[in-house]
């Protein structure tokens, strides 16, 4: 399988925050920016592997500002890290003023995603290529991440996550 890049999965989606979205502060309710970004990263997975994709766990979400009514919101996915079946999809939230247009970046996330055949089984995918800094960036944090969640559900022993040994132990 040839590798892929980030942005060949890049996925955006533009959307306004309706007032029947909302919470009684009128800004979006979190369970709805969790449906935006599952579907855009979702989407992300099947461009990436061409394939149906799963959402597996969401890894991350970071809700570090409000989005209000009548907010213009984008949410941008892209495959950070492909491994055996899955893949892991970071997502950038951005919101724009609706008075000046000035874009904030307002939440992240990160989801696993599997991608399976027609039958439901895992199928493997292609690796991932990044090209830019924080592509590598991202791609390299992608499986500390994954050694993480692995000795947190008692799947990988701690001495064997070697990426999470090496941020622990000082080199000579």
């Amino acid at each position: 399988m040839i590798a892929k890049t980030p942005g060949e999965s890049r996925t955006i989606m533009t959307d306004m925050v309706l007032p029947s979205e909302t919470n009684p502060l009128n800004n979006l309710f979190g369970g709805e920016l969790l449906a935006r970004m599952d579907r855009a990263a979702s989407i992300a997975a099947r461009r990436h592997s061409r394939r149906i994709t799963v959402t597996a766990s969401v890894n991350h979400v970071a809700f570090n500002q409000a989005v209000p009514v009548g907010s213009v919101v984008t949410v941008d996915a892209r495959v950070s890290r492909a491994f055996r079946t899955s893949m892991e999809v970071y997502i950038d939230v951005w919101i724009e003023d609706r008075f000046t247009g000035a874009k904030t970046k307002a939440n992240d996330a990160i989801y696993t995603f599997v991608a399976v055949d027609d039958s439901g089984k895992p199928t493997e995918v292609p690796a991932i290529s990044p090209e830019s800094e924080l592509e590598q960036e991202r791609f390299e944090g992608a499986l500390r991440r994954k050694q993480l969640s692995l000795v947190l559900a008692g799947k990988m022993k701690p001495n064997d996550a070697t990426e999470l040994r090496a941020l622990f132990t000082a080199e000579s």
